[in-house]
Protein backbone atom coordinates (compact mmCIF):
# COMPACT_ATOMS: atom_id res chain seq x y z
CA UNK A 1 0.00 0.00 0.00
CA UNK A 2 3.01 2.12 1.19
CA UNK A 3 4.73 1.43 -2.10
CA UNK A 4 1.65 1.93 -3.94
CA UNK A 5 0.82 5.42 -2.75
CA UNK A 6 4.55 6.70 -3.10
CA UNK A 7 4.32 5.49 -6.74
CA UNK A 8 1.31 7.82 -7.25
CA UNK A 9 2.97 10.67 -5.63
CA UNK A 10 5.63 10.22 -7.87
CA UNK A 11 3.52 9.99 -10.99
CA UNK A 12 1.47 13.19 -9.16
CA UNK A 13 4.88 14.86 -9.45
CA UNK A 14 5.60 13.86 -12.56
CA UNK A 15 2.40 14.87 -14.15
CA UNK A 16 2.49 18.21 -12.58
CA UNK A 17 6.33 18.98 -13.89
CA UNK A 18 5.05 17.93 -17.29
CA UNK A 19 2.61 20.27 -17.13
CA UNK A 20 4.79 22.86 -15.73
CA UNK A 21 7.62 22.28 -18.69
CA UNK A 22 5.10 22.23 -21.05
CA UNK A 23 3.74 25.62 -20.24
CA UNK A 24 7.02 27.19 -19.61
CA UNK A 25 8.45 25.07 -22.89
CA UNK A 26 5.44 24.92 -25.68
CA UNK A 27 5.76 27.44 -28.34
CA UNK A 28 1.85 26.79 -27.88
CA UNK A 29 0.91 28.08 -24.05
CA UNK A 30 1.71 31.47 -24.12
CA UNK A 31 -0.62 32.16 -27.37
CA UNK A 32 -3.40 29.43 -26.02
CA UNK A 33 -2.74 31.45 -22.84
CA UNK A 34 -3.58 35.04 -24.29
CA UNK A 35 -6.09 34.07 -26.25
CA UNK A 36 -8.21 32.64 -23.83
CA UNK A 37 -7.60 35.40 -21.42
CA UNK A 38 -8.42 38.06 -24.22
CA UNK A 39 -11.32 36.14 -24.96
CA UNK A 40 -12.54 36.45 -21.20
CA UNK A 41 -12.01 39.51 -21.18
CA UNK A 42 -14.02 40.42 -24.32
CA UNK A 43 -16.78 38.02 -23.05
CA UNK A 44 -16.69 40.53 -20.08
CA UNK A 45 -16.90 43.33 -22.16
CA UNK A 46 -20.50 42.34 -24.32
CA UNK A 47 -22.14 39.45 -23.95
CA UNK A 48 -22.55 38.78 -27.76
CA UNK A 49 -19.00 38.33 -27.88
CA UNK A 50 -19.32 34.23 -27.78
CA UNK A 51 -22.47 33.94 -30.02
CA UNK A 52 -22.07 31.67 -33.20
CA UNK A 53 -22.51 34.82 -35.81
CA UNK A 54 -19.73 37.06 -33.73
CA UNK A 55 -17.51 34.64 -33.40
CA UNK A 56 -17.54 33.75 -37.10
CA UNK A 57 -17.92 37.68 -37.42
CA UNK A 58 -14.16 37.58 -35.98
CA UNK A 59 -12.96 34.99 -37.94
CA UNK A 60 -14.29 35.92 -41.58
CA UNK A 61 -12.42 39.62 -40.30
CA UNK A 62 -9.04 38.04 -39.43
CA UNK A 63 -8.81 35.51 -42.28
CA UNK A 64 -6.99 37.66 -45.05
CA UNK A 65 -4.54 38.26 -42.31
CA UNK A 66 -4.10 34.86 -41.15
CA UNK A 67 -3.79 33.76 -44.68
CA UNK A 68 -1.08 36.09 -45.34
CA UNK A 69 0.42 34.97 -42.13
CA UNK A 70 0.96 31.34 -43.62
CA UNK A 71 3.70 32.97 -45.79
CA UNK A 72 4.91 35.10 -43.23
CA UNK A 73 5.74 31.58 -40.92
CA UNK A 74 7.45 29.61 -43.55
CA UNK A 75 9.59 32.92 -44.71
CA UNK A 76 10.47 33.54 -40.52
CA UNK A 77 10.93 29.94 -40.09
CA UNK A 78 14.21 30.34 -41.98
CA UNK A 79 15.37 33.31 -40.50
CA UNK A 80 13.92 35.64 -43.10
CA UNK A 81 11.54 38.25 -42.85
CA UNK A 82 8.75 39.42 -45.94
CA UNK A 83 7.65 43.06 -45.65
CA UNK A 84 5.98 42.65 -48.98
CA UNK A 85 3.25 40.47 -48.30
CA UNK A 86 0.92 43.53 -48.23
CA UNK A 87 1.91 45.27 -51.46
CA UNK A 88 2.31 42.00 -53.12
CA UNK A 89 -1.40 41.41 -51.95
CA UNK A 90 -2.35 44.83 -53.77
CA UNK A 91 -0.82 43.91 -56.55
CA UNK A 92 -2.36 40.16 -57.50
CA UNK A 93 -6.12 41.78 -56.70
CA UNK A 94 -5.72 45.26 -58.75
CA UNK A 95 -3.75 42.68 -61.97
CA UNK A 96 -6.76 40.03 -61.49
CA UNK A 97 -9.73 42.79 -61.78
CA UNK A 98 -8.04 44.98 -64.35
CA UNK A 99 -7.63 41.75 -66.72
CA UNK A 100 -11.34 41.44 -66.10
CA UNK A 101 -12.95 44.27 -65.84
CA UNK A 102 -10.44 46.45 -68.58
CA UNK A 103 -9.50 43.55 -71.15
CA UNK A 104 -12.82 41.76 -70.71
CA UNK A 105 -11.28 38.29 -69.83
CA UNK A 106 -13.51 35.72 -67.91
CA UNK A 107 -12.92 35.58 -64.24
CA UNK A 108 -11.21 32.58 -63.92
CA UNK A 109 -8.27 33.90 -65.90
CA UNK A 110 -7.74 37.16 -64.30
CA UNK A 111 -7.69 34.84 -61.15
CA UNK A 112 -4.97 32.70 -62.07
CA UNK A 113 -3.03 35.98 -63.41
CA UNK A 114 -3.22 37.16 -60.08
CA UNK A 115 -2.23 34.00 -58.38
CA UNK A 116 0.50 34.21 -60.73
CA UNK A 117 1.71 37.81 -59.94
CA UNK A 118 2.12 36.67 -56.40
CA UNK A 119 4.13 33.66 -57.16
CA UNK A 120 6.43 35.66 -59.72
CA UNK A 121 7.20 38.47 -56.99
CA UNK A 122 8.03 35.68 -54.28
CA UNK A 123 10.61 33.90 -56.32
CA UNK A 124 11.94 37.28 -57.03
CA UNK A 125 12.03 37.89 -53.06
CA UNK A 126 13.58 34.07 -53.32
CA UNK A 127 16.56 34.40 -56.11
CA UNK A 128 17.79 37.81 -54.36
CA UNK A 129 17.73 36.60 -50.95
CA UNK A 130 19.13 33.08 -51.91
CA UNK A 131 21.51 33.56 -54.70
CA UNK A 132 22.39 37.31 -54.62
CA UNK A 133 22.75 36.82 -50.98
CA UNK A 134 20.64 40.27 -50.22
CA UNK A 135 19.54 40.63 -47.25
CA UNK A 136 15.50 39.91 -46.79
CA UNK A 137 14.71 43.05 -45.28
CA UNK A 138 16.08 44.96 -48.12
CA UNK A 139 14.72 42.46 -50.66
CA UNK A 140 11.33 42.22 -49.22
CA UNK A 141 11.50 46.52 -48.60
CA UNK A 142 12.08 47.24 -52.13
CA UNK A 143 9.38 44.81 -53.50
CA UNK A 144 6.99 45.86 -51.04
CA UNK A 145 7.76 49.86 -53.20
CA UNK A 146 7.81 48.17 -56.36
CA UNK A 147 4.41 46.29 -56.19
CA UNK A 148 2.96 49.26 -54.79
CA UNK A 149 4.16 51.33 -57.13
CA UNK A 150 3.38 48.85 -60.09
CA UNK A 151 -0.38 48.85 -58.79
CA UNK A 152 -0.87 52.78 -58.69
CA UNK A 153 0.54 53.14 -62.66
CA UNK A 154 -1.73 50.20 -63.34
CA UNK A 155 -5.11 51.34 -61.76
CA UNK A 156 -3.96 54.97 -62.17
CA UNK A 157 -4.61 55.37 -58.45
CA UNK A 158 -8.01 54.77 -58.39
CA UNK A 159 -10.04 51.50 -57.33
CA UNK A 160 -11.12 49.12 -59.99
CA UNK A 161 -14.56 47.66 -60.00
CA UNK A 162 -17.19 45.81 -62.23
CA UNK A 163 -15.89 42.55 -61.43
CA UNK A 164 -18.06 39.38 -62.45
CA UNK A 165 -20.41 39.19 -59.52
CA UNK A 166 -19.71 35.49 -58.86
CA UNK A 167 -16.09 36.57 -57.61
CA UNK A 168 -17.73 37.95 -54.46
CA UNK A 169 -18.86 34.14 -53.21
CA UNK A 170 -15.05 34.22 -52.14
CA UNK A 171 -14.95 37.34 -49.91
CA UNK A 172 -18.84 37.33 -48.41
CA UNK A 173 -20.23 33.74 -49.05
CA UNK A 174 -21.50 31.19 -46.93
CA UNK A 175 -21.63 27.48 -46.95
CA UNK A 176 -24.14 27.27 -43.88
CA UNK A 177 -23.44 29.34 -41.33
CA UNK A 178 -19.52 29.41 -42.17
CA UNK A 179 -18.36 32.39 -44.20
CA UNK A 180 -16.44 30.95 -47.00
CA UNK A 181 -13.17 33.21 -46.03
CA UNK A 182 -13.01 31.04 -42.90
CA UNK A 183 -13.43 27.82 -44.84
CA UNK A 184 -10.69 28.91 -46.93
CA UNK A 185 -7.96 29.85 -43.61
CA UNK A 186 -8.53 26.64 -42.19
CA UNK A 187 -7.47 24.82 -45.79
CA UNK A 188 -4.57 26.48 -45.94
CA UNK A 189 -3.71 25.90 -42.67
CA UNK A 190 -4.22 22.32 -43.26
CA UNK A 191 -2.15 22.41 -46.51
CA UNK A 192 0.58 24.63 -44.61
CA UNK A 193 0.02 21.83 -41.34
CA UNK A 194 0.83 18.81 -43.50
CA UNK A 195 3.76 20.30 -45.45
CA UNK A 196 5.65 21.76 -41.99
CA UNK A 197 5.07 18.55 -39.68
CA UNK A 198 4.73 15.94 -42.59
CA UNK A 199 7.19 16.54 -45.33
CA UNK A 200 10.95 16.69 -45.61
CA UNK A 201 10.90 20.00 -46.99
CA UNK A 202 9.48 20.91 -43.41
CA UNK A 203 12.10 19.49 -41.98
CA UNK A 204 14.80 21.09 -44.03
CA UNK A 205 13.06 24.80 -43.37
CA UNK A 206 13.18 24.30 -39.36
CA UNK A 207 16.78 22.93 -39.89
CA UNK A 208 17.69 26.14 -41.82
CA UNK A 209 16.26 28.38 -38.96
CA UNK A 210 18.23 26.68 -36.15
CA UNK A 211 21.59 26.60 -38.20
CA UNK A 212 21.63 26.89 -41.98
CA UNK A 213 24.89 26.51 -42.15
CA UNK A 214 24.69 22.81 -40.77
CA UNK A 215 22.01 22.53 -42.82
CA UNK A 216 23.64 22.99 -46.01
CA UNK A 217 26.90 20.38 -44.80
CA UNK A 218 24.20 17.77 -43.88
CA UNK A 219 23.06 18.19 -47.59
CA UNK A 220 19.67 20.45 -47.42
CA UNK A 221 19.98 22.48 -50.72
CA UNK A 222 18.91 25.92 -48.88
CA UNK A 223 19.30 27.91 -51.98
CA UNK A 224 16.21 25.88 -53.25
CA UNK A 225 14.38 25.70 -50.02
CA UNK A 226 14.45 29.72 -49.84
CA UNK A 227 13.36 30.60 -52.78
CA UNK A 228 10.21 27.82 -52.12
CA UNK A 229 9.41 29.81 -48.86
CA UNK A 230 9.00 33.20 -50.55
CA UNK A 231 6.82 31.63 -53.53
CA UNK A 232 4.46 30.35 -51.12
CA UNK A 233 4.58 33.96 -49.00
CA UNK A 234 3.78 35.20 -52.52
CA UNK A 235 1.41 32.64 -53.28
CA UNK A 236 -0.52 33.04 -49.85
CA UNK A 237 -0.43 36.81 -50.29
CA UNK A 238 -2.40 36.27 -53.83
CA UNK A 239 -4.71 34.25 -52.36
CA UNK A 240 -5.61 36.13 -49.71
CA UNK A 241 -6.17 39.00 -52.71
CA UNK A 242 -8.60 36.94 -54.13
CA UNK A 243 -10.81 36.87 -50.91
CA UNK A 244 -10.10 40.54 -50.51
CA UNK A 245 -11.16 41.43 -54.02
CA UNK A 246 -14.36 39.20 -53.33
CA UNK A 247 -15.51 41.23 -50.43
CA UNK A 248 -14.47 44.60 -51.70
CA UNK A 249 -15.59 43.84 -55.47
CA UNK A 250 -13.12 45.88 -56.72
CA UNK A 251 -9.13 45.93 -57.10
CA UNK A 252 -7.99 48.52 -54.40
CA UNK A 253 -4.77 50.04 -55.24
CA UNK A 254 -4.50 51.04 -51.67
CA UNK A 255 -6.05 47.95 -49.98
CA UNK A 256 -2.62 45.99 -48.50
CA UNK A 257 -1.22 49.12 -46.89
CA UNK A 258 -0.31 48.12 -43.01
CA UNK A 259 -1.14 44.43 -43.69
CA UNK A 260 2.33 43.43 -43.01
CA UNK A 261 2.57 43.98 -39.79
CA UNK A 262 -0.58 42.09 -38.78
CA UNK A 263 0.98 39.68 -40.68
CA UNK A 264 4.19 39.59 -38.57
CA UNK A 265 2.34 40.19 -35.50
CA UNK A 266 0.44 37.07 -35.92
CA UNK A 267 3.38 35.35 -36.49
CA UNK A 268 5.30 36.57 -33.59
CA UNK A 269 1.82 36.14 -31.09
CA UNK A 270 1.77 32.33 -32.15
CA UNK A 271 4.99 31.87 -30.42
CA UNK A 272 7.45 31.68 -33.91
CA UNK A 273 10.73 32.43 -33.16
CA UNK A 274 11.67 35.78 -35.05
CA UNK A 275 15.23 34.66 -35.40
CA UNK A 276 13.52 31.32 -36.99
CA UNK A 277 14.26 27.32 -36.36
CA UNK A 278 11.14 27.73 -33.71
CA UNK A 279 7.61 27.49 -34.33
CA UNK A 280 4.29 25.69 -34.87
CA UNK A 281 1.42 26.84 -38.36
CA UNK A 282 -1.17 26.29 -35.67
CA UNK A 283 0.78 29.03 -33.47
CA UNK A 284 0.26 31.40 -36.53
CA UNK A 285 -3.41 30.67 -36.54
CA UNK A 286 -3.70 31.41 -32.64
CA UNK A 287 -1.77 34.45 -32.97
CA UNK A 288 -4.06 35.66 -35.96
CA UNK A 289 -7.59 35.10 -33.94
CA UNK A 290 -5.85 36.50 -31.33
CA UNK A 291 -5.08 39.80 -33.12
CA UNK A 292 -8.18 39.87 -34.56
CA UNK A 293 -10.08 39.54 -30.78
CA UNK A 294 -7.78 42.86 -29.73
CA UNK A 295 -8.58 44.34 -32.69
CA UNK A 296 -12.25 43.87 -32.14
CA UNK A 297 -12.30 44.90 -28.85
CA UNK A 298 -9.34 47.89 -29.06
CA UNK A 299 -12.95 48.81 -31.78
CA UNK A 300 -15.62 48.37 -29.38
CA UNK A 301 -13.66 50.32 -26.77
CA UNK A 302 -13.51 53.15 -29.06
CA UNK A 303 -9.70 53.08 -28.62
CA UNK A 304 -8.09 55.68 -31.90
CA UNK A 305 -7.20 53.44 -35.06
CA UNK A 306 -3.79 55.38 -34.64
CA UNK A 307 -3.20 54.54 -30.99
CA UNK A 308 -4.19 50.86 -32.20
CA UNK A 309 -1.34 51.08 -34.13
CA UNK A 310 1.12 52.09 -31.23
CA UNK A 311 -0.49 49.37 -29.12
CA UNK A 312 0.15 46.68 -31.87
CA UNK A 313 3.56 47.42 -32.17
CA UNK A 314 3.84 47.55 -28.58
CA UNK A 315 2.31 43.72 -28.52
CA UNK A 316 5.02 42.70 -30.90
CA UNK A 317 7.97 44.05 -29.14
CA UNK A 318 6.53 41.97 -26.09
CA UNK A 319 5.95 38.92 -27.69
CA UNK A 320 9.29 38.81 -29.30
CA UNK A 321 10.74 39.78 -25.77
CA UNK A 322 9.00 36.77 -23.89
CA UNK A 323 9.89 34.67 -26.75
CA UNK A 324 13.80 35.09 -26.84
CA UNK A 325 14.31 33.19 -23.71
CA UNK A 326 11.93 29.50 -24.72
Amino acid sequence: MSHNATNTSEDGKQGRGLSVRWVLHSPLALPLIGLIVVSILMGFASENFFSVGNIMNVLRQVSIVAILAVGMTFVILTGGIDLSVGAVMTLSGTIAAGLMVNMGLPGWVGLLAGLGVGVGLGIFNGIMVAWGRMPAIIVTLATMGIARGLGLLYSGGYPISGIPSWISWFGIGRIGIVPVPVIAMVVVYALAWVLLQRTPFGRHVYAIGGNELAAKLSGVKTQMVKLTVYAISGLTSAFAALILTGRLMSGQPNAGVGFELDAIAAVVLGGTAIAGGRGLILGTLIGAVLLGILNNGLNLMGINPYLQDVIKGLIILLAIYIGREW
